[in-house]
């Protein structure tokens, strides 16, 4: 029996459909700059738990009271689960402290390196690609 025309396309547009994540998926140095270190400290007004990475938004309040909205991208949900995190971990109203890189278009987003919680653990919440903060000496 010889594969037919149809069985060829049903098999090549599965493929194309099942690579389609893999494309979607962005590259941490072509949205972040290492080069620009960020530590933001603001109220969790959003916290999206959901693949591929874990958002969270965050407002910060400078110096003269001006409020700016900041998007937070952190790790996969089995990513921060491996390293403590828990749904509980933040929550609307929670005050919390990031550090990480800033976007590369300069806008009010970063990627995750430490998240220093409401009660004041510091916690690993690396994005993908973010190098994992130095170690103390010992």
């Amino acid at each position: 029996m010889r594969p037919s025309v149809f069985g060829f396309l049903a098999l090549g547009l599965g493929l194309v459909l099942a690579a389609a994540p893999v494309f979607a998926h962005h590259s941490f140095m072509k949205e972040f700059d290492m080069s620009k270190p960020v530590t933001v400290t603001g109220t969790v007004t959003k916290v999206e738990w959901s693949n591929p990475h874990i958002n969270f938004f965050i407002e910060v309040k400078d110096e003269a009271g001006k409020v700016t909205p900041w998007g937070v991208l952190s790790a996969s949900p089995t990513a921060l689960a491996g390293q403590g995190w828990t749904r509980e971990s933040i929550k609307v109203g929670d005050k919390i402290t990031v550090d990480g890189f800033l976007a590369r278009d300069g806008k009010p987003f970063a990627a995750t390196r430490t998240v220093t919680l409401a009660d004041g653990r510091k916690m690993q919440a690396n994005s993908d690609g973010v190098p994992p903060p130095p170690r103390a000496p010992r």
